[in-house]
């Protein structure tokens, strides 16, 4: 066990973008060696903080392993990249776990003779998923206050330092997730190298030029590694998309390849040319993405939920625009 209180392993594992369970003395029963609220941090290889010792501490790191090899398995622990789960925090769910302390419940750890029942709460803590957005023009700035209501690691680059002035960013203050600013003026391109596994890349640039060299980058590094980058996205209409394509062939990309690339982004289904509905759509299509491969996405109301409002349907497609 780690000297570091749980708090601080929350942190951490945060930090290293880590999976680890989350054990809270729910309730207790007669005696037990910790009280209510007593909490502990499970990862693969260690553990912080205690909920009692003995029996009862390893019974609970046991499940809480068991369940980040189940998490691990089925790809919704967050460690996946191009499978589009990466990242995901709703692949496993909170468990219940009812301990007996007394010389009639052995378990393979031994006998706790406290004479109580504790039950434990344990709560998966899945890797949150990475974002970065490269151009903070007017649909990355609508797209960075969106995807900041949501629990994620947020990458905001440009080749402009104004464009992530403190003063523009200033909506994200209150931000749920984690927001890196990153300032380059100078191949913003170098980037990608440092982005967290798995991340999730969206290219919207001012400059066509640094689009095109932000994926024949991103290409790059995902070439022999796929899970490098999770998807990868280009806002910017058909015709663009046939002028980069040609170019990143010419320069050695194979065709199959290029399939990595997303474009137009966003919602075809989504009328207007607006930043702001722009970068709904675009928001949406990640966040979808975010789900479990298991888990289905509903596009229909159930059977006791009402219809959609016919009078908020969109009928007509449209290329992306910055």
């Amino acid at each position: 066990m780690s000297g570091m209180d749980w708090l601080g392993a929350l942190a951490r594992l945060r930090e290293t973008r880590t999976p680890g369970v989350l054990v809270t003395v729910a309730g207790v029963r007669g005696h037990a060696p910790r009280q209510a609220g007593a909490k502990m941090v499970v990862s693969a290889s260690a553990t912080w903080g205690s909920v009692g010792g003995g029996n009862l501490e390893a019974v609970a790191v046991e499940r809480a392993r068991a369940m980040l090899a189940a998490s691990s398995a089925s790809g919704t622990s967050g460690t996946s990249g191009s499978s589009g789960s990466s990242g995901s925090s709703s692949g496993a769910s909170p468990e219940l776990l009812e301990v007996g302390l007394s010389d009639r419940a052995a378990y393979q750890h031994g006998v706790q003779c406290c004479g109580g029942e504790v039950t434990l709460l344990l709560e998966p803590l899945a890797v949150v998923p990475a974002v970065a957005v490269f151009g903070m023009g007017h649909v990355g700035w609508e797209l960075a206050r969106i995807l900041a209501r949501h629990e994620l690691d947020l990458h905001l680059v440009d080749s402009r330092p104004d464009q992530l002035s403190p003063a523009r960013l200033s909506v994200l203050d209150d931000a749920v997730a984690r927001v890196h600013v990153h300032p380059v003026p100078v191949l913003p391109e170098l980037v990608l190298g440092g982005l967290p596994r798995g991340s999730h890349v969206l290219v919207m640039t001012h400059d066509h030029a640094e689009d095109a060299a932000l994926c024949d980058a991103a290409l790059r590094l995902v070439d022999g590694d796929p899970d490098r980058l999770g998807t990868l996205g280009l806002i910017g209409s058909s015709a663009k998309w046939a002028r980069f394509r040609s170019k990143l062939l010419a320069e050695g990309h194979p065709a199959a390849a290029l399939d990595r690339v997303t474009t137009p982004i966003g919602l075809p289904e989504l009328a207007g040319k607006d930043p702001a509905t722009i970068a709904v759509g675009v928001a949406a299509t990640l966040l979808r993405s975010f789900a479990p491969s298991d888990e289905p996405v509903r596009d229909e109301p159930g059977p006791d939920e009402p219809g959609p409002d016919p009078s908020y349907g969109f009928a007509q497609g449209r290329d992306a625009a910055r």
